[in-house]
């Protein structure tokens, strides 16, 4: 039958679901993937990085056919230029997530592309309404890779947006990774929801195999929120922000010292070398709590399809009840 929501609507797609654009990991081939398969791709361009994204943009335009797709920014690590330079390949949606949207608004909305604004908290979501965003994603502490470090949980967040919201569409986000997850935020009232975790765990994305393993074979109890990681490689990640990642030899050492690590470069030398001679993945390995859910690298086609059966099988059983 379909789940046609404002979302689906909105961007004429046949599934309500979404690729969270993760910085470097959804890559062209990812994101075309998802787009095919009746979701909205969207590209993790991060802080717009040109040269990423020059090999990864003409990937998504030839693998796209036709359907709708977006790209999102980290907000604090971008400029108007990244925008301009970004809007001339006709984006059908540019997602912000992370920081003040409002300086890069008028130039999304005079390009003609959506705008969605993804938000943490109540603030960010009454912003978000003011500023006028075409959707909403309300992100909840579940969710691997960033976030606020003192946000709400899903459950409780997506509603509090929706009615905040209303009419303006929201999309749920972390903590979701099979259609029960979709089910569950369409019955909290969203039009739909925003996955990043799962589709890391795809064939197409932009993840080394041994990440894809970790998600693969992990589970939500060995996935912790912190800033450890973003310290120990110099990230410029703004403190309010912590992430979501599976273990990590220097979390273990370091949690708790945050103040002390950042004042000690040779700690930072020390996560260096040990990148540079394998020892340690070379970026952190974002995860979110429902990766106990994930047992097998789909095509990212395949498995909007697949999620999307699932909670309409889901949606169908609840009623029956």
């Amino acid at each position: 039958m379909g789940l046609s929501t404002a979302f689906t609507e909105l961007f004429g797609v046949e599934h309500p679901i979404a690729l969270a654009p993760m910085g470097g990991s959804a890559g062209g081939a990812l994101t075309a993937a998802v787009s095919r398969g009746g979701g909205l791709g969207l590209l993790g361009s991060g802080n717009g990085d040109q040269d990423w994204l020059a090999r990864e943009l003409p990937v998504l335009v030839d693998e796209c056919t036709g359907n709708p797709w977006g790209i999102g920014f980290q907000t604090w690590a971008i400029d108007d230029g990244v925008i301009a330079r970004t809007l001339e390949h006709n984006p059908t949606a540019v997602m912000l997530s992370f920081g003040d949207p409002s300086p890069f608004v008028e130039r999304v909305r005079s390009a003609g592309a959506a705008l969605i604004l993804q938000v943490t908290d109540v603030e960010e979501a009454r912003r978000a309404v003011d500023l006028g965003a075409d959707v909403i994603v309300a992100q909840g502490t579940e969710a691997g890779g960033h976030g606020a470090r003192h946000g709400r949980s899903t459950l409780p967040f997506v509603p509090l947006v929706v009615d905040l919201a209303a009419p303006v569409p929201v999309l749920a986000a972390g903590g979701i990774a099979d259609g029960r997850g979709v089910a569950a935020a369409l019955a909290l009232g969203a039009a739909g929801a925003l996955l990043g975790t799962r589709f890391q765990a795809t064939t197409e994305a932009l993840v080394a195999p041994a990440t894809a393993r970790a998600i693969v074979e992990g589970h939500g109890e060995d996935t912790e929120r912190n800033r450890v990681l973003d310290i120990a490689r110099a990230s410029r990640w703004p403190a309010q922000y912590t992430a979501r990642t599976l273990g990590h030899p220097f979390l273990d050492e370091w949690r708790g010292r945050e103040d002390e690590l950042a004042t000690a470069p040779h700690a930072q030398e020390a996560y260096e070398d040990a990148v540079a001679q394998g020892r340690i993945p070379a970026l952190p390995q974002w995860a979110s709590e429902a990766i106990d859910l994930i047992n097998d690298l789909p095509s990212a086609a395949d498995l909007v399809g697949t999620l999307a059966a699932q909670a309409e099988d889901a949606l169908a059983r609840a009623g029956r009840r």
